[in-house]
């Protein structure tokens, strides 16, 4: 911990799903010295990308878990999380961006601002984390970064400004011109460890000159003294500059924009030098956590290593020595045998060994100092728990989290893989809060729910391998919901009289369904002159809320309903809690059946990219599954289509896509809306859930 805080960066790098983050880390890795030898995401050399480690990472050639590392450049130290870039795993990106300070986008100079790009965006608005682009791939053909910058400005909303022009594109990529120094920098040696500078080739040297004024303009928006030196044409030191750029990151109203090839070893060391210029400390952040004692009014952190312990558990992994929970520390120092509260549980602990991770190594270290990241062991918790020193009671504000689309029922093959299941469950739910898992109570069978295919696929291949425990899949499920379309009065008694005290209760009112807002429930109550006694209110609530579990329609939950209740009638004796309920629930009955019950199914937001010879089949293949499809745009030999299409008919979309399209085009889908299901496949439906129904009994 010799750094001073001003010289750490905690930084994500997220993206599209093959934009090269994982290539661009490994490259980072290796300038930096923390690895001595570069490995291939693809794995071609049987080791794999450091940051990689999961072997069904390796295999896939994908990320799936996000890692973190920390590395030195130029005596600032970099803490460095890789990040996924499928949606399934979103998750993993919202609580990277949670903790981080800075990011590094990176686009494909080919494939542009993408879909998925647009998502990261999304949550790095939402957690306001300023970031640098880094246009990556620009060995390949089709290599366009004006574009992307162009692209940058109009689908995200960026002011993007070039810092680096490339020198040549595609197979002539050679190097970058630097506009600051208004220097050539070219990477020698057999890794491009070497950075040679140069003049800059006569035939580039207008158009570097145009890039810079334009970059200096940019720049002045965020500094008088610059305005000034431009204005009075003196010559303007690049200290005022990089300050002046540094700003308007910071606030994010500017985006520095770098270009390179990571896989060619091309561009990397100026983006390290961007990250330490342009993205901020942990004290140029600020940071607020709710006081629990005081109405969670907002306390704002700081990162002093004197004040009490703020700290956020992050991510949770199970290692082979135990629990390894990932924390930042806002403020304060989280040291070896310093107690600490966790504000979710209240309860105390103390802290064991503290370690710095690579990926999937660790040092041991004394203590983890505010506005750095590190890792704990043997400390019971859950993702997003905030530690605290004991005696303040402050929580970090919570991770957004998506609800599960899709589940599957799964059932292990012998008692053996049975007792490894539930151990693998127990353990993928602490560490990814959108993997959820019940028993369902009519089928005795164990549903997993999730983001989608590929994340439930992902965690069953888990479970055999690293727990042993061989399972067999159902098919997926779809989660369905019901609602009503129109209003319906109630007015139900409910009678028991079975010698002793009986039953009695009457609730009257009626339910609407709700037209504003996003909630699933709302009960009103209504009733004047004490026709239901107020202690019986909340029981009669009670029963509503039960009701909504299982739709009467087909047992899927109930959303969207606002219950109104106005009247009722008591018994001296024989009313209670339980008759209310009861009452409650045949009221909530027999509205239902009047107010026209629907379902609804999850639509998903699709976007294919395929090249342009195949849009037909593209448009084909999803009008064919209920596609509803929103728009079709070029880009360049690339076709994007964005749809919306029902979850129900995406299984096994992947297979056809793929052999439609000669394995050229990919797709992302994330969830956009319910919307009622059509008649014939309502139908459709109630058979399924008869046949269930059948099976079970």
């Amino acid at each position: 911990m010799k750094n001073k805080l001003e010289n750490v960066r905690n930084i994500g790098i997220s993206a599209h799903i093959d934009s090269g983050k994982t290539t661009l880390t490994e490259r980072i890795l290796f300038y930096t010295k923390r690895i001595h030898a570069i490995h291939d995401v693809k794995g071609k050399d049987g080791v794999g990308a450091t940051m990689d480690s999961m072997e069904l990472e390796k295999e896939r050639g994908i990320t799936i878990a996000s890692a973190a590392t920390f590395c030195e450049w130029l005596e600032h130290e970099i803490n460095i999380i890789d990040t996924p870039g499928h949606v399934d795993f979103t998750i993993e990106v919202e609580r990277s961006l949670r903790v981080l300070d800075g990011a590094v986008l990176v686009l494909c100079s080919v494939g542009g601002v993408q879909s998925q790009s647009i998502t990261v965006d999304l949550q790095m608005k939402r957690y306001k984390v300023p970031c640098i682009a880094f246009i990556n791939k620009c060995d390949r053909s089709g290599a366009d970064p004006q574009r992307v910058i162009n692209q940058l400005r109009t689908k995200l909303g960026h002011n993007a400004v070039a810092l680096q022009i490339p020198i040549g594109l595609e197979t002539d990529f050679k190097g970058v011109i630097d506009l600051l120094a208004m220097k050539a920098l070219f990477f020698d040696g057999d890794n491009g460890e070497r950075v040679r500078t140069e003049e800059i080739p006569a035939d580039l040297l207008d158009e570097a000159r145009k890039k810079r004024e334009e970059m200096v303009e940019a720049a002045t928006m965020f500094s008088d003294e610059l305005m000034e030196a431009v204005l009075e044409e003196k010559e303007i030191p690049d200290s005022l500059i990089i300050e002046a750029i540094r700003r308007g990151t910071l606030e994010r109203k500017l985006t520095p924009v770098m270009v390179g090839s990571a896989y060619k070893n091309k561009g990397v060391q100026p983006l390290l030098d961007a990250v330490t210029r342009y993205l901020p400390c942990p004290a140029d952040i600020e940071n607020t956590a709710l006081d629990l004692d005081n109405n969670e009014a907002t306390v704002v952190l700081e990162a002093d290593p004197e004040k009490p312990i703020v700290a956020l558990a992050f991510k949770m992994e199970d290692g082979p020595y135990g629990q390894l929970t990932y924390v930042r520390v806002y403020q304060g120092t989280l040291a070896k045998g310093s107690a600490i509260v966790n504000t979710r549980t209240g309860k105390k602990v103390k802290v064991g060994r503290l370690v710095r991770m690579h990926a999937d190594q660790m040092e041991d270290i004394e203590a983890i100092s505010s506005g750095y990241i590190g890792a704990l062991f043997g400390i019971e918790c859950a993702s997003g728990d905030t530690f605290v020193s004991p005696g303040s009671n402050l929580t970090m504000t919570s991770m957004f989290v998506p609800e599960p689309v899709i589940s599957l029922a799964i059932s292990p093959k012998d008692n053996k893989s049975q007792i490894n299941m539930s151990k693998a469950l127990n353990r993928f739910t602490k560490e990814d809060p959108t993997f959820r898992t019940h028993v369902d109570d009519e089928t005795n069978e164990t549903i997993i729910e999730g983001m989608g295919e590929l994340h439930l696929e992902i965690y069953v291949e888990r479970m055999k391998r690293e727990y042993n425990a061989e399972v067999e899949t159902g098919k997926p499920r779809v989660a369905y919901r019901e609602t009503i379309t129109q209003r319906a009065e109630f007015n139900y008694t409910h009678k028991k009289q079975t010698g002793g005290s009986g039953q009695y209760g009457r609730v009257a009112g009626y339910m609407e369904p709700i037209t504003e807002g996003t909630e699933d429930f709302l009960f009103v109550n209504e009733v004047r002159g004490g026709a239901i006694p107020t202690q019986f209110i909340a029981a009669c609530e009670k029963g509503f809320q039960q009701s909504i579990v299982k739709g009467p329609k087909m047992e899927f939950p109930v959303t969207g309903v606002k219950v109104v209740i106005n009247d009722g009638a008591s018994h001296a004796v024989d009313s209670s809690d339980m008759a209310f309920q009861a009452a409650a629930r045949g009221a909530f009955r027999e509205g239902y059946a009047k107010a026209k019950p629907v379902v609804h199914e999850p639509i998903m937001k699709v976007v294919v990219e395929s090249p342009t010879e195949f849009q037909g089949a593209v448009m084909g293949l999803l009008n064919q599954r209920r596609g509803m499809i929103v728009g079709a745009q070029d880009e360049g030999v690339m076709t994007v289509v964005e749809a919306q299409v029902p979850l129900a008919e995406m299984f096994g979309f992947s297979t056809v896509l793929r052999s439609a399209t000669q394995g050229k085009a990919q797709y992302t889908m994330e969830f956009a809306l319910y919307r009622q299901v059509p008649q014939s496949i309502a139908e459709q439906i109630a058979e399924e859930v008869a046949l269930r129904k059948k099976s079970a009994a």
